[in-house]
């Protein structure tokens, strides 16, 4: 993912500790802001769930060009969530650590349907579709908020990322159902 929108500034430092911070173009963060905060920790949560989502997935692949795609997915969330979790700290909140409940319930049932399923791609595709429609849904949430400037546009960006995801998980997904026929 790219980074352009989130750039190191040597000049800025945080909390007084000497650590580069994150500063967004379009000027000044409001600190402090619990919504805002609250909204990144959401969506940081599901950037986590599809980096977990993603990796279990393609631990059961067989496929080694999916197991790829996969992994590479998996590396996108992870890049995202480190992104979210940067801006969080640079606006004066506490990252939220680890996914969210739900996807810790949606890992469950695709190790269940893994086992049902013999652990076949197009089930762990099917799953990885439905955990990228969760993601997605909460960015689109999160893009119903007033979120200022500089954050709306990182989360408008992710969320495009998120919707690339989704249309070639379904792809995958597809290609695969299409060519056992």
């Amino acid at each position: 993912m790219a980074k352009e929108t989130l750039l190191h500034d040597d000049q800025d430092f945080h909390h007084g500790q000497g650590l580069p911070g994150p500063t967004l173009p379009g000027g000044d963060l409001p600190m402090g802001d619990p919504e805002v905060i609250n909204t990144l920790n959401t969506l940081l949560e599901a950037t986590r769930d599809g980096d977990y989502g993603f990796t279990t997935a393609a631990g059961y692949t067989d496929s080694s060009h999916l197991k790829t795609r996969l992994d590479r997915r998996a590396s996108e969330c992870r890049e995202a969530g480190q992104e979210l979790q940067a801006l969080i700290v640079r606006l004066g909140g506490a990252a939220a650590e680890g996914g969210s409940t739900a996807g810790a319930l949606h890992r469950g049932w695709v190790s269940v349907r893994g086992t049902l399923s013999h652990y076949s791609d197009e089930a762990m595709l099917e799953e990885c579709e439905r955990g990228e429609d969760a993601e997605m849904a909460a960015y689109i949430k999160a893009l119903t908020s007033n979120l200022p400037p500089g954050v709306r546009s990182v989360v408008e960006r992710q969320a495009q990322v998120v919707r690339r995801n989704q249309g070639e998980v379904q792809a995958m997904r597809d290609s695969l159902h299409t060519n056992r026929r």
